[in-house]
């Protein structure tokens, strides 16, 4: 619109700044080579933010870079949602469309929450929980794969006016982005960030990210500011007007500019106010009234106005209002925005000054006037942000009836683009309106057009009019999504009250806000959510079937399904499908369906249940829900491994993970790689077990559940590799993330509850072996824990077969094995690897009580050589070849079961169980098998040589073994207490362990003071 427009005091040089523009020229570099960057600027304002930032893009744009600008936007106190992220990626669409539109390929309507113009948003499933991660991911992996083939600089600027939801996009967008091309740089006025400004804990966070780079602007030195007063005068400055300006600008660059400014427009610099306010007021108030007119308007605007509305607004014909842009552009004042038709401040310092030295009623009338231009004609602006513009200028024009309308439409936009923190503050001003707003405005209001989380309870959603109590059931879910639990706590809680005793009379509301509150004391580790579930079942007892009935049987349901499996759920279950079809609520329907599967799988109906489970996935594919078809690879893979399918269950899930990260569900790809560690220890391949294990600890989920998971299968793996320590930490960092244990959740418990076992195993820890066994067995096991119940009882029998024998294990014995009897009973063992535990517990069992036998571990070994579980299968060999050898005969049969053993050990990298089939080899003489020259067995020591114990080391061991202390062993021995103690530390060197329990456990276990066999 305006061009050839002279500016004045602006330096043509740019000063000092070398070490920073280095900086962010080295950054680029790295991302030229592939290496992914994120870079902070921050500094006060005024102090040269922007100058730098401009000349690095120069410089980027110089060197082929792709350089995407957007930045924060401040409309009275509110910001719009991801602001700086919708104008850079529309910067990006527009230098490379082709790369962009392969890039966002078949994401679109998700994408198009950030960016509307890639199409309409409507139809998907934009109010699942991880919706928000969902399209964080999809915005990271849009901009790895723009920047493949070319280097992208995204610069986002002004952080301190950022919303919510661009604080949390940037946090996700630092942490993960790892591939492509690509450099952003982000940057924030330090001044502003005080104790309590919101991005201050982002701040804290990103300088922990050892990938994230701060870089701090200084003000300018004195020869700076010479250097500066050069270029912006292309003379030498006098030396009296240098001092002076540097002591009023204080090195901070804009000022410097602003009093050159001044004392060209014939103010001296000496006489002017020590006010701010004043200092950047002076070349505005030099302007021509028509000017100082539009100035003030733009201030009003927001960070940038469209010429178009701002010729509304201000009534000037466009001659007048272009000699008035004219006259503030050549001032320097207001600058053309890039990539649009309008206008901004050059400053955000000026703006603030402009907008404070509104009187009230200027202020109101002209946001009444923005409004009243954006009622008659939207298109004005573009159609991202438009309803937010709308309703914040209605609001600081303080017309209620109007604002009220506005803030709610602008509330749906803004849950439409997953900024549920935006969400949540419009519907919080829409309360605090409501009272004051007329009783016929508040009458035309509906349910249908604001509340869509609420079911319609009932009602007729089209002629009932809307409730305060539409609004807490609408801030409470948006609360919920942004992550603010406590906020939807307390929402909900404040709408209970307002039901009061009147639950009866409105027992649909009351249930649904009941349901919520369950979900949210669950999240929050208050408790199990029970009671909450029940009070809402007892409000939807006997009433006709409804969306919040079906809603109430699902949760109850889905609650039975990890809490309490069994009949009772699995009708709750089947009740809910029930009343879900009756309604015709459809979403309802194939979560509850999801959960039966689950539930019919654990009752035993195994291929009924399975296929349910891949139905509902088909279908919810097919209606665009995401989340429940994620939730459903979760089931699946999770039910596959249940029944001892290990590679099914490891096909659905790299499957389920493919999936879940390609429409951005990091939080359910988390849960899915949990159960393919799990399912890759089953079959053995450790190796990838650790490395998906890990990937998912690093790459983090939203829930803290499957990195619990992870952490358990590090913990087994650590176990069965020989590194009891490490195994330790690992079960205390998973008890950590699975949080409260007033909510014990059996698929969490009894996992935690057998790895914690069979540490205590591994450290001759005995009695805490027992104690943990008879709390997880006082729990029970719910139908379907048998998964998790085998195991447990295995390690525990192990232990006590280990130990037997010890005079220090013998108190509490015969309770531990007649409790592992009783659940050797009851516990069921419904497909083949369960029924193979079930074999191998009671072999254990029996060699607790010195009564197994060569048979028993043969019928162990076939049972587990027709499964794909190597390490039980070689374990059970081991124990075979260890029975043969002790009833005497078939050696040659020992030495192949123990060669396949140990071949099988060294495979899998299983140390322990390796050293004691090579010790085996060693007790028994035996030769390598025929034929096999690669056999394992170890060189033949005499037996007091075993471990490379002395004689001497052999009696103390012994004794260890018997519970003596150094000063009794001392006495037996006719040796000095401190003798002892150096042979007792010995012994626990070479037996590579670290407790005297330990040791007498693994030398009764390896037999290693008995006679040859």
């Amino acid at each position: 619109m305006l061009s050839a427009v002279e500016t004045r005091s602006v330096s043509p040089v740019f000063v000092g700044r070398a070490g920073e523009l280095a900086a962010l020229t080295e950054a680029l570099s790295r991302a030229a080579a592939g290496e992914p960057q994120a870079l902070l600027v921050g500094g006060e304002a005024g102090v040269g933010k922007t100058r730098l930032i401009e000349e690095f893009t120069h410089l980027a744009r110089d060197r082929g870079a792709v350089v995407a600008v957007g930045g924060c936007v401040e409309i009275g106190a509110d910001g719009l949602p991801f602001a700086p992220f919708s104008a850079a990626l529309a910067a990006l669409r527009r230098a490379l469309p082709e790369e962009f539109a392969a890039a966002a390929h078949g994401q679109e309507g998700e994408l198009a929450r950030l960016l509307p113009e890639l199409g309409d948003p409507a139809g998907h499933d934009h109010a699942a929980e991880d919706a928000t991660a969902r399209l964080f991911e999809l915005t990271v992996r849009l901009l790895e794969r723009v920047a493949e083939d070319h280097t992208v600089v995204l610069v986002l600027e002004d952080l301190h006016w950022a919303d919510a939801s661009t604080r949390h996009l940037l946090a996700y967008l630092f942490r993960t982005l790892a591939h492509g091309r690509v450099a952003v740089v982000a940057t924030y006025r330090a001044d502003d960030i005080h104790r309590r400004h919101p991005l201050r804990p982002l701040l804290a966070e990103l300088d922990r990210l050892r990938s994230v780079r701060r870089v701090e602007l200084a003000r300018f030195t004195r020869a700076e500011v010479h250097r500066q007063l050069t270029g912006i005068l292309a003379a030498e400055p006098d030396p009296t007007l240098l001092d002076e300006i540097f002591r009023r600008s204080d090195g901070n660059a804009f000022f410097v500019e602003e009093l050159v400014a001044s004392e060209a427009c014939g103010c001296a610099v000496g006489s002017l106010s020590e006010s701010l306010r004043d200092l950047l007021l002076i070349r505005v108030e030099t302007l021509p009234e028509s000017a100082q007119q539009v100035v003030r308007t733009v201030a009003e605007g927001g960070s940038t106005v469209e010429f178009g509305l701002l010729a509304v607004v201000t009534r000037l014909s466009e001659d007048a209002l272009i000699e008035a842009l004219r006259a503030a552009v050549g001032a320097n004042i207001l600058i053309p925005a890039p990539d649009s038709d309008g206008y901004r401040f050059r400053h955000s310092l000026v703006r603030e000054a402009v907008s404070d030295d509104l009187l009230p009623g200027e202020r109101s009338r002209l946001h009444r006037r923005y409004a009243e231009a954006l009622e008659a004609d939207p298109g004005l602006v573009r159609a991202g942000g438009r309803a937010s513009r709308f309703a914040t200028h209605w609001y600081h024009a303080q017309d209620t009836a109007r604002a009220l309308p506005a803030v709610l439409r602008a509330s749906v936009e803004t849950r439409e683009r997953h900024a549920y923190a935006e969400q949540l503050t419009l519907l919080e001003r829409a309360m605090e309106l409501w009272d004051t707003v007329p009783d016929e405005v508040r009458g035309a209001l509906r349910p249908m057009d604001y509340a869509e989380s609420y079911p319609a309870c009932g009602c007729d959603p089209e002629h009932a009019p809307l409730t305060h109590l539409d609004l807490l059931a609408e801030a409470a879910v948006a609360a919920r999504l942004s992550g603010a639990r406590e906020r939807a706590l307390k929402i909900g809680r404040t709408a209970l009250r307002l039901l009061g005793g009147e639950e009866e009379h409105d027992p649909l509301r009351a249930a649904w806000f009941w349901v919520e509150r369950a979900r949210l004391e669950s999240q929050l580790g208050r408790g199990d959510g029970w009671a909450e579930i029940s009070r809402a079942q007892e409000l939807v007892r006997g009433l006709p079937p409804s969306a919040v009935h079906a809603m109430v049987l699902a949760d109850a349901a889905g609650w039975g399904m990890l809490r309490a499996p069994g009949v009772d759920s699995l009708a709750a279950a089947e009740r809910a499908v029930e009343y879900a079809r009756l309604v015709k609520a459809e979403a309802t329907e194939l979560s509850a369906r999801l959960t039966l599967g689950t539930l019919m799988v654990a009752a035993g109906d195994t291929e009924a249940g399975l296929a349910e489970l891949h139905a509902v996935r088909e279908r919810t594919i097919s209606r665009g829900q995401f989340h429940e078809a994620a939730r459903a690879y979760v089931n699946i893979s999770s039910s596959l491994e249940g029944l001892g399918r290990s590679r099914e269950a490891v096909d659905a899930a790299v499957d389920g993970i493919a999936f879940a990260r390609t429409r951005g569900l990091l939080d359910s790809a988390g849960w899915i790689r949990a159960n393919l560690a799990e399912s890759l220890v089953s079959l053995g391949a450790w190796d990838r077990a650790q490395e998906e294990a890990e990937l998912l600890l690093r790459t983090g989920a939203a829930s803290s559940k499957p990195g619990g998971t992870a952490l358990l299968q590090l913990a087994r793996l650590a176990l069965l590799r020989g590194e009891t320590a490490t195994a330790a930490a690992r079960v205390a960092e998973a008890r950590t993330r699975y949080g409260a244990t007033h909510d014990p959740i059996p698929q969490y418990i009894l996992p935690t509850a057998q790895t914690a076992v069979a540490v205590a195993a591994a450290e001759g820890r005995i009695e805490d072996v027992r104690s943990g066994l008879a709390a997880a067995v006082d729990a029970g096991f719910p139908p379907g824990t048998h998964r998790y119940g085998w195991p447990l009882l295995l390690a525990a029998v192990v232990a006590e077969a280990d130990h037997r024998g010890l005079p220090a294990a013998e108190a509490g014995r015969d309770e531990a094995l007649e409790r592992i009897r009783g659940c050797l009973l009851r516990l069921a063992a419904p497909c083949g690897v369960w029924q193979a535990y079930s074999l191998y517990v009671s072999a254990e069992l029996a060699r607790a009580e010195g009564r197994d036998t060569a048979g028993r571990w043969a019928e162990v070994t076939a049972a587990f050589a027709a499964l794909d579980r190597p390490y039980e299968l070689a374990r059970a060999r081991y124990r075979l070849a260890d029975a043969l050898l002790a009833e005497g005969g078939r050696r040659d049969e020992a030495a192949a079961l123990l060669h396949d053993a140990h071949t099988a050990a060294e495979r899998l990298g299983a140390r322990p169980l390796r050293e004691d089939a090579e010790l085996l080899v060693a007790r028994a003489r035996l030769a390598p098998p025929a034929g096999e020259a690669t056999a394992p067995a170890a060189p033949v020591p005499e037996q007091d040589d075993a471990f490379g114990l002395t004689p001497r080391e052999q009696d103390v061991l012994r004794l260890v073994t018997e519970g003596r202390t150094n000063r009794q062993i001392a006495e037996t021995l006719f040796i000095s207490p401190k003798t002892a103690s150096v042979h007792v530390s010995n012994i626990l060197a070479k037996l590579g362990v670290s407790g005297r329990g330990e040791a007498a456990a693994l030398a009764h276990r390896l037999r290693l003071l008995e006679t040859s066999v």
